[in-house]
């Protein structure tokens, strides 16, 4: 049966007009030169005078969205744990909790992390290759250096107890967090090479195919999860049952969705060149790991040490991390958007147009965070009630929300212009300034504040927003600062394969 998109999508490839938009509409609207075009796509650079701002807002706004759904639902997988494993006790809700938060700054880190290798290679290559198979080699290198990555993280799960207790934690949330980790161990493959298939089909420009499984597997994960821990009585450990099952549905459905609808032009086969040029791909999944996980353990030591101030402290931040989980999914998305965006058109050699698009990204990530602000400070009082009944728990979330409110803003310039910094292959950049911003200044305050005068939770969460504003305003500036001739010649020197292309006229720059 023909598919009417890809209908469009040749359409578009074999006309110089701009087709009416759709998923396969190309993320910079004008073709290459005929001489330089890329088989595998009509990306280009958009050069058209009029209203290029507006323009480029409509852009990333309409390769944001969907990547954005995509991340909600993806982390609604685990909110949805929460909530429902954690309605029988507040035991519960602390267990889940803080065991998908550690599944996050290990296991999923690799996932959101590493694949940032795939958004600094993959868009670049995806416009400025002559090879459209690139693409899959790429995809296939990731499946295997990630893949190994993992094993440690498995480990350290199937580990975590005396783990947990080294680092001071209750013996019984120990005990039932490392059982809980445990069973998680085979779904974080099954997540790793989802997200690994959600950046190929990115890069290509098809931004709602992520959103589209996710609808799926998302209310199955909710059903599985309720029947697992209620009806069956499994109790706590069915959660992450459920949750490996729809991980690994999500992969393959993903899988399936490329194969039959779109993204398999870009697929040549298994190949041996996957197995080249890995140190430069590992490199630069090790930074992105770097880059996402320096914020993201920041979080995890405020969980571990919320801990430490007592049960209904933990279940406290238990309840705001889940929400915060899915609140950033806003700038984590955008900023996925914008580093496929930026790299497209490094890749097309507009290096104006990547400018632009930078600082416009920042621009809507402010307005998001704002809209976001005024939600939080508006359910303050009720917001704690989602997850839990305990008046103790409700009370203290409500005292805590406005600190989370106040850095909303500051966390969308991070995510934005963190993604800016993935699409150049900055992320080391990225990471250097979470690390000076979180551990050497903000995690420092937030211990101090929080235990020796007294504030206890708020004070851990006063740190975590001043580092937030430290982060997102270093990063604005780095971006502002970004030479983007040069970022231009970057992209195309970390292209695969050895040859010469041609760069602005005559000039000529080996790749």
């Amino acid at each position: 049966m023909s598919n009417p998109e890809r209908k469009d999508q040749t359409s578009a490839s074999n006309s110089n007009s701009i087709s009416s938009p759709n998923e396969y509409t190309s993320l910079l609207p004008q073709s290459f030169p005929e001489s330089n075009s890329n088989p595998c796509s009509d990306v280009a650079s958009n050069n058209d005078p009029s209203n290029p701002v507006l323009k480029e807002s409509w852009i990333l706004l309409k390769g944001a969205v969907p990547v954005i759904l995509a991340y909600m639902l993806q982390m609604s997988l685990q909110a949805v744990t929460v909530i429902i494993a954690g309605r029988e006790s507040a035991l519960n809700l602390a267990v889940s909790a803080f065991s998908l938060m550690f599944a996050m700054v290990t296991g999923w880190m690799i996932a959101l992390g590493g694949t940032t290798a795939l958004d600094t290679l993959a868009s670049s290559s995806f416009t400025g290759s002559k090879n459209k198979h690139d693409l899959g080699i790429l995809l296939q290198r990731a499946f295997l250096v990630l893949g190994l990555m993992y094993i440690p993280a498995a480990i350290i799960w199937a580990c975590s107890y005396p783990i947990f207790r080294a680092l001071g934690q209750d013996p019984e949330l120990s005990y039932q967090s490392s059982r809980f980790l445990t069973c998680l161990i085979p779904g974080g493959l099954g997540y790793i090479y989802f997200e690994i298939m959600k950046k190929y089909l990115q890069a290509q420009g098809i931004m709602r195919a992520g959103t589209y499984v996710l609808m799926i597997t998302s209310p199955l994960n909710a059903l599985l999860c309720y029947t697992f821990c209620y009806p069956l009585k499994i109790g706590i450990l069915g959660a992450p049952l459920a949750a490996n099952i729809s991980y690994w549905l999500s992969f393959i459905l993903l899988v399936l969705y490329a194969k039959f609808v779109a993204g398999s032009e870009c697929w040549g086969g298994w190949s041996q060149e996957a197995f080249k040029n890995l140190v430069p791909f590992t490199r630069l999944a090790i930074l992105g790991i770097l880059h996402i996980g320096t914020e993201w353990w920041a979080f995890e030591i405020v969980a571990l040490a919320a801990g430490r101030l007592g049960t209904v402290s933990l279940a406290s931040q238990s309840v705001i991390m889940t929400a915060d989980q899915i609140m950033n999914t806003i700038p984590f998305g955008l900023g996925v958007s914008t580093s496929s965006r930026v790299g497209n058109l490094l890749g097309s050699r507009d290096a104006k147009g990547a400018m632009r698009s930078s600082h416009l990204a920042a621009i809507l990530s402010c307005l998001f965070g704002g809209v976001v602000l005024t939600i939080l400070m508006g359910t303050r009082n009720h917001f704690a009630t989602i997850f839990n009944d305990d008046p103790r728990v409700i009370e203290l979330t409500s005292e805590v929300i406005p600190y989370v409110a106040l850095f909303q803003i500051a966390d969308g310039i991070n995510g934005s212009c963190g993604g800016v910094l993935r699409g150049m292959g900055r992320q080391h950049l990225g990471a250097a300034v979470n690390i000076v911003s979180y551990y050497c200044f903000a995690l420092p305050l937030g211990v101090y504040l929080a235990f020796q005068r007294g504030w206890g939770l708020k004070g851990l969460w006063v740190g975590q927003c001043v580092a937030l504003y430290c982060v997102g305003i270093l990063e604005w500036g780095i971006v502002a600062f970004t030479r983007w001739d040069d970022e231009v010649r970057n992209a195309f020197k970390r292209m695969d394969h050895a040859r010469t292309v041609e760069f602005e006229g005559d000039a000529e720059v080996s790749v």
